[in-house]
């Protein structure tokens, strides 16, 4: 292997940079320096993928960057340095040009400028730093994978941010100026900690024999952004058995503020090892600890905010906009394996896409949330959903009900390891701000612990007054609750009130509860087996009539959604009214009510209204949508209804008439054999005397005939 010469080195990396061409025969790299030389960004990033392009290198170039990567971001500095045009536009001088343009001139001045300390060091004058970015191609290792083997190499690792430390200035060069002869001293901190000089080291100082006393000027230092943060293995790249492995990062410069707590990252970096400092040394003896460099972090989930449509997507988003089935279309794209539950899948495609938050002149919020509660017998699949919206949602986090006490769901006050203070750590609800939080097991949870998800519900903030830190933090969280009635199923002698086992105050925060019961009906159960059993051979969902939309087309066509903000027109209002006020009638008037009506139902019924008009990317709410949100609001305990229709009389015989003539039309008959008929109602609970009775009712109005003998049927057409 022969030696590597640096200066043969650096001449490879000009030569890149400056004929190095994009796919449309751009020069890419001297553009972004252009762009630099005008002072519009600092980071230069230097694709790999690039490097592998480029036609001139050859392959151990690229080896050699790979293996020694922080080596080699020196280079390419330096590189840059030659390289960099002159700027072509004008741009407001700030202090570090002023004080480079102080320094270039008093350096021409003082001629014996040949001392090392007295040489301005290249970090100072650059406005740019350099970052090596691994090829987007291949798997990213699991931190775990990553070994001595790994030491200064650039390796990809993905994980989720477990915490982060705020940003603080880390010290890059140390200006000092001595008292005696008032140069300027430079001294470069490459690690963490350095030892600061104290006499100057000049040659004039040393000839007068004067030990000139050094004053470090922070104003004409160079610092750096610095951010900590650890980085945790994924639940699904852990080995069974085993808990996950956590690791540090180091972002620097641009890359910081570029991560929070909950994010799912890729990220990568040189791994280094770095020795302990201070009281931690002499603990650790000669261990030394390992940390990630990063240079570079990508998301695997974005925010809606920041999402940012590629050409095709907007291509598909505008295609689905103007379809016209596209809310059933999207909400069947949600957890297509699971059978049914159209009406839930909608309610909880209107969870993502939300409605507007209100900001009111004097300051008062009106949230635009919805929440959403899942009651319901075991085994029809509220877990499942729950799991599937977390992994659509952009920001989500899933929670059980017994394994989440209240300072887990809210904050908790700990001591910094780093610094010993007490620091706030959110817990799930602030992590899920912006984002859903699923909580499962609901009804298992504590009721001191409940009462903490209150606040959260309704004024979205999370209050903290622990350990002398008195505080009000964020949580604008959506939440997803599931739960079991109170005696585990749905028992139908007890009124709702005591089956839901839920305070009237959090009831009447939840948008909508969905009561879900397991009923025994022959033909939606056979329907269901059938599909359950196809899923379990194919490992996909049967034919739904189109293809189920991808999570990221769903996300992307949501967050479009999301950026509108829909108004109640005027025409609207009254009638809005008119449904609220009757929905409070009918509750007044039933002997066991099935919810709570309040006048956050109102606010329920606006927000509902609100997320149908963003899903149709309209900027008011059509009537259409008000109706819609009024029905999802009756089929919620459209399982309850159907109970109590089998309980009056009157209810069951036009039932059993609407069955039968559903059927017939069905088949396009205007005779129905009896046998058949019977078989048709016994399905849905209905006996035979009632049958008998519904045909008499029937044939003395002259809808039908009725054959002496057989009791065949045959409809009068009208």
């Amino acid at each position: 292997m022969k030696p590597v010469r640096f200066e043969e080195e650096r001449n490879l990396a000009k030569d890149f940079l400056s004929n190095f061409a994009d796919a449309n025969g751009e020069s890419k790299y001297m553009n972004i320096l252009q762009d630099v030389a005008n002072h519009k960004f600092r980071a230069v990033q230097i694709d790999l993928e690039d490097l592998i392009n480029y036609k001139d290198l050859d392959e151990e170039f690229l080896r050699r960057v790979t293996e020694n990567t922080r080596r080699y971001v020196g280079i390419f500095a330096d590189a840059i340095d030659e390289v960099l045009p002159k700027p072509t536009e004008a741009f407001p001088d700030d202090d570090h040009d002023i004080l480079m343009t102080q320094r270039s001139e008093d350096a021409t001045e003082n001629v014996e400028g040949s001392d090392v300390n007295q040489k301005m060091p290249s970090e100072i004058k650059r406005y740019f730093e350099v970052y090596i970015r691994a090829p987007s191609k291949g798997r990213p290792f699991t931190i775990r994978e990553v070994k001595a083997s790994n030491i200064g190499q650039l390796v990809k690792i993905s994980g989720i941010v477990t915490r982060c430390s705020d940003v603080k200035p880390l010290m890059q060069v140390a200006v000092y100026t001595c008292e005696e002869c008032g140069f300027e001293i430079y001294q470069e901190v490459t690690a963490r900690v350095f030892m600061p000089l104290f006499e100057c080291p000049t040659k004039r100082c040393k000839t007068n024999n004067t030990k000139g006393n050094l004053i470090l000027q922070l104003r004409a230092s160079k610092f750096l952004k610095f951010q900590e943060a650890k980085i945790q293995e994924l639940a699904e790249h852990v080995p069974k058995g085993h808990i996950p492995r956590s690791m540090t990062v180091h972002f620097r410069g641009e890359l910081t503020r570029k991560v929070a707590p909950g994010d799912v990252v890729e990220l990568s970096g040189i791994f280094l090892p770095i020795p302990y400092t201070g009281f931690r040394a002499m603990r650790a003896g000669l261990v030394a600890d390992t940390f990630l460099e990063a240079m570079s972090v990508t998301h695997f989930k974005k925010k809606y905010e920041e999402y940012e449509l590629r050409g095709d997507e907007e291509k598909q988003i505008a295609s689905l906009a103007e379809d016209g089935d596209i809310y059933n279309k999207l909400a069947q794209s949600l957890a297509p394996e699971i059978y049914g539950h159209e009406d839930i899948k909608k309610a909880l495609l209107l969870l993502l896409v939300g409605a507007p938050h209100r900001k009111l002149k004097d300051g008062m919020k009106i949230r635009g949330d919805l929440h959403l509660c899942l009651m319901g017998d075991p085994g029809v699949a509220k877990s499942q959903l729950l799991k599937h919206i977390i992994n659509v949602a952009p920001r989500g986090v899933y929670t059980t009900g017994k394994g989440s006490s209240g300072v887990g769901l809210t904050a908790a006050v700990q001591k910094d390891p780093v610094t010993n203070e007490m620091v706030l750590e959110g817990g799930a609800l602030v992590l899920a701000d912006m984002g859903i939080c699923a909580i499962d097991e609901f009804d298992k949870m504590d009721e001191s612990d409940r009462t903490a998800i209150h606040e959260v519900m309704e004024q979205q903030t999370v209050s903290i007054a622990k350990a002398g830190i008195t505080t009000s933090l964020n949580a604008r969280t959506a939440v997803l609750a599931a739960a079991n009635p109170a005696w585990g199923r749905y028992d139908l002698r007890r009124t709702p009130a005591e089956n839901i086992n839920l305070p009237p105050a959090l009831l009447s925060r939840f948008d909508l509860l969905w009561l879900i019961l397991d009923r025994a009906d022959m033909d939606s159960d056979l329907e269901m087996a059938r599909h359950v059993v196809y899923v379990h051979q194919n490992k996909e969902s049967p034919a739904l009539g189109f293809t189920p939309l991808e999570p990221s087309i769903l996300r992307a066509y949501i967050s479009t959604a999301r950026r509108l903000s829909p108004y109640v027109p005027k025409e609207l209002e009254e009638y809005i009214a008119t449904a609220y006020s009757g929905m409070r009638q009918e509750e007044a008037k039933s002997n066991t009510p099935h919810s709570y009506t309040t006048v956050r139902t109102l606010l329920s019924i606006l927000r509902i209204s609100a997320a149908l008009a963003r899903l149709r990317f309209s900027e008011t709410v059509a009537q259409s949508d008000v109706d819609e949100a009024l029905r999802l609001m009756q089929m919620s305990k459209f399982s309850l209804y159907s109970d109590d229709r089998q309980r009056s009389g009157l209810d069951a015989i036009s039932d059993i008439y609407s069955i039968l003539r559903d059927e017939a039309a069905r088949a396009n008959k205007m005779d129905v054999s009896y046998a058949h008929a019977l078989n048709w109602i016994s399905r849905k609970g209905y006996s035979e005397a009632q049958l008998k009775e519904c045909l008499e009712e029937y044939a003395s109005l002259n809808v039908w005939q009725i054959h002496p003998h057989t009791f065949d049927i045959r409809f009068i057409d009208a």
